[in-house]
């Protein structure tokens, strides 16, 4: 992940945001517990994110690389005229196929994608492997 905004600029917030984070499947694995504390530098998920993965090698089971990884195979394509509003963060702050990272319960790609700011307080949920069924 790159310690940086996603167009490039240098990260200038040097405050300390403390937030709950909840893993669940393989991180939950990883990491050892479902429910810790952290405190990072920062006010945005991608800097919450590039210190967990400091300290915690897990950004391979949530983060995906390409278009590719974050592509499941045997989806139906996308119908050309899509139903509401349907976010997706651009290739390269992609969670992996079938990973999720929420923030309040919410899909960061439902919010500002990795750019989400965090407050004190604030929820993430690191989730792998996650699986919606309606």
């Amino acid at each position: 992940m790159a310690r940086s905004t996603a167009d490039g600029a240098a990260r200038t917030d040097d405050r300390e945001t403390t937030v709950e984070v909840v893993c669940t499947g393989h991180v939950r694995s990883a990491v050892g517990t479902p429910r810790l504390t952290v405190t990072f530098r920062g006010t945005t998920l991608r800097e919450f994110l590039d210190a967990f993965f400091e300290e915690h090698d897990v950004e391979d089971l949530l983060m995906a690389e390409t278009e590719a990884d974050a592509t499941a195979r045997g989806w139906a394509p996308a119908p050309d005229e899509l139903p509401g509003t349907w976010r997706k963060n651009p290739e390269g702050d992609q969670t992996r196929a079938y990973a999720r990272v929420c923030v309040n319960g919410r899909f960061n790609e439902n919010l500002d994608g990795l750019d989400t700011a965090l407050a004190d307080g604030d929820r993430v949920a690191l989730m792998y492997p996650f699986m919606f069924c309606c």
